[in-house]
């Protein structure tokens, strides 16, 4: 089965290819629904309006259009304009017509610059790219683990591997070796520690205790998608923390549970060559539990600049008058400018390390990493240009409006309980996940269809997109189109040289099963409490 799943995923076109699809398939069927006069029914609520009359009572008309004019007609009681809820038709718009053409060309570039993951994401990158070339946030984790008693290493490494999301993808490669390592040298097996290690940095890879460049990449999908049914809508960066917050311990504890009850027993009665223990050798423990003298030096300066910077926008956000403090609109200021915060949360303490350590010795060394960093960004930033076609395609369209009525009603009248829906989505996205690899490849793929459907039931954007992180997350560690499988493998080879992917997968079966349940069942009870996600994180979305 998972040779067929591994094939399978392998014949299917790059996310680019994708997309181009995509857009190709909502072209023609937009084109089918206007030949095929498809139309829809969609109740909304909108102002009561008045004719504005003179003095004489006789109605108003505007000079230029002859049109009469109106004003909202006010509750008397309250003052707030009336409103009375309407059904209109929604009918497709073809974009394979001259006006449609015409509107795909001209748009090309706007679709493109408006995608709103597309600037958020470089510049949250940015910072996160310093720190990670400098070496900052290998060294930070690396000294995290080394600090703790033998005993607690289990759950440390598992908190640290869910913790380096911070950095997207620099935990797969900095993590693995250092906790194997660590493993080895207190007399247990290598593997044991890189499964722990690996399934805090992969399948718990949507939670943390801190915003990480995940939280506004998401939230711009879902925007995009909620505004699909309702124009005005925004989803705020922090709308998942709190229950991502909540999600990191529990995961950190189920995980030590799977490792210690599950994993470790299989390990503890087999030879070295087939992932048993090996004890190291002196110097190489010593090597293992022990920081260079440059990454000490680093370590300080950028532990120092971290908490002077923090120190300074928790001061911008709390002290009156201060330029993060108060409102924004309905978010507040630093909601709206977390992605600003997080590159500098990450670009100063990056660089106060990068000069400690000498990783940094002028500012063309600064300009060099950033600009290595964007160029490893180059496959996101082809992959945004087909996908904002798409889902402007869709919008235009009038498409994914329609589809999320149709479904919506669909979904209304077969009253399924809300935890119920939402738990088989997260099922959808598990299964998806095994066959479609990148996290915002699938999300810009599910989002304009689920998010505006969900909505139709009054789950909100902000739930229908944590259900999609838990889904997401939990099967990473066993797919094979993961990337970072190949490099995990590797790793596990320096100490079982037999070691393959049916190796790798029944190593972290364990961990995709047990957090699936758990991480979903956490999900339910969230809904059941009537808690919010995070600030500004609704559960119920009411149109």
């Amino acid at each position: 089965m998972l040779e067929r799943i591994e094939r399978i995923g392998n014949a299917l076109p790059d996310p680019a290819t994708l997309f181009v699809i995509g857009a190709l398939a909502v072209m023609g069927l937009s084109q089918l629904a206007v030949a095929c006069d498809w139309q829809v029914e969609k109740t909304i609520t909108r102002e009561v309006r008045v004719p504005l009359t003179d003095a004489a009572g006789e109605p108003l008309r505007d000079p230029a259009s002859g049109q009469v004019v109106t004003v909202a007609e006010l509750d008397p009681a309250t003052g707030v304009p009336r409103r009375e809820r309407v059904t209109e038709s929604v009918h497709p718009v073809g974009l394979l017509s001259s006006d449609g053409l015409y509107w795909a060309i001209s748009s090309l570039v706007d679709n493109f610059k408006n995608f709103p993951p597309l600037a958020i994401v470089l510049v949250g990158m940015l910072g996160i790219g310093l720190a990670e070339r400098t070496g900052f946030i290998g060294a930070l984790l690396k000294a995290t683990l080394l600090a703790v008693p033998a005993s607690l290493l289990t759950p440390t490494v598992f908190f640290v591997g869910v913790m380096s999301s911070m950095a997207l993808d620099a935990g797969y490669v900095v993590l693995p070796p250092v906790a194997m390592a660590l493993f080895q040298a207190a007399g247990r097996s290598p593997l044991v520690g890189l499964a722990a290690v690996f399934a805090g940095v992969s399948a718990g890879f949507s939670a943390n205790l801190l915003p990480t460049g995940l939280e506004p990449l998401l939230a711009g999908f879902s925007t995009s998608a909620a505004q699909i049914l309702d124009p005005e809508y925004e989803v705020a960066a922090t709308a998942n923390l709190r229950f991502i917050q909540v999600s990191t311990v529990l995961l950190t504890l189920v995980g030590w549970a799977v490792t210690a009850w599950w994993v470790e027993p299989r390990y503890r009665s087999l030879e070295p060559e087939d992932g048993g223990a090996t004890p190291l050798s002196g110097e190489d423990a010593r090597a293992a539990r022990t920081l260079a003298p440059e990454e000490r030096r680093g370590l300080r300066a950028g532990v120092l600049a971290a908490v002077v910077t923090g120190g300074v926008l928790v001061a911008a956000t709390t002290v009156p008058g201060a330029p993060l403090h108060g409102l924004d609109g309905i978010f507040p200021r630093w909601v709206r400018a977390v992605v600003p915060l997080i590159f500098l949360g990450f670009f100063v303490p990056g660089l106060a390390y990068g000069i400690a350590s000498g990783a940094v010795r002028s500012d063309k060394t600064v300009a060099k990493l950033l600009g290595e960093t964007m160029a490893g960004m180059g496959p996101y930033i082809v992959l945004a240009f087909f996908a904002a076609q798409f889902v402007a395609y869709f919008q235009h369209s009038g498409l994914g409006e329609m589809l999320a009525i149709t479904g919506g009603q669909a979904l209304a009248r077969a009253a399924l309980p809300g935890p119920l829906l939402v738990s088989a989505f997260v099922a959808v996205v598990v299964v998806a996940n095994l066959f479609i690899g990148s996290m915002s490849a699938k999300y810009a793929f599910f989002a304009p269809v689920f998010v505006p459907m969900f909505m139709q039931v009054g789950i909100s954007p902000e739930l229908t997109q944590a259900a999609y992180r838990v889904g997401d997350s939990v099967s990473n560690v066993i797919t094979p189109l993961n990337p970072y499988v190949v490099i995990v493998l590797v790793f596990m080879r320096q100490y079982v040289p037999r070691a393959g992917i049916g190796t790798l997968v029944a190593l972290m079966l364990p961990y995709t099963l047990v957090f699936f349940v758990a991480w979903t069942l956490l999900l339910a009870v969230w809904m059941s409490l009537g808690l919010e996600l995070g600030a500004a994180g609704p559960l119920v979305y009411a149109p």
